[in-house]
């Protein structure tokens, strides 16, 4: 996260007892509230952003490659072929509990899949998605 005040909001959500899936969302829809006025979070838009093929990687073009199709079941990293437990919170409900964790996972996967750092409103729609339509 390379935004300052990303950071701050990301901190005191945290410390108002934000870690869970929700508290995440909300950090990340008032972050993208506050670059974009009138910003609501989007299941659609997470389930597109989640099955959209970057092609950044040709062995994971996108967050399906190693998630599967559906998030709430198990997968496997495309390249390591090391189990992937459920990311879907309702099918695993450690997902999304830790800020800081989620925060290094973002980071690498976006990395590796979208080729840059996902937006705080992809993440926010991402979360929408895996929590109320995965």
């Amino acid at each position: 996260m390379k935004h300052p005040l990303a950071l701050l909001a990301l901190l005191a959500a945290t410390a108002a007892g934000a870690e869970t899936p929700r508290g995440l969302l909300d950090t990340y829809a008032a972050e993208a509230a506050s670059r974009t006025p009138g910003f609501q979070a989007s299941a659609r838009r997470g389930a597109d952003f989640f099955g959209r093929r970057f092609g950044v990687s040709e062995k994971m073009p996108a967050c399906v490659s190693c998630h599967t199709e559906d998030p709430a079941q198990a997968g496997r990293h495309a390249i390591t072929g090391k189990d992937i437990k459920p990311l879907a919170p309702r099918a695993n409900p450690a997902r999304f509990t830790d800020a800081a964790k989620a925060e290094k996972w973002f980071g690498r996967n976006c990395g590796e899949v979208v080729g840059r750092p996902c937006s705080a409103a992809e993440k926010a729609d991402l979360l929408r998605f895996l929590a109320e339509g995965a």
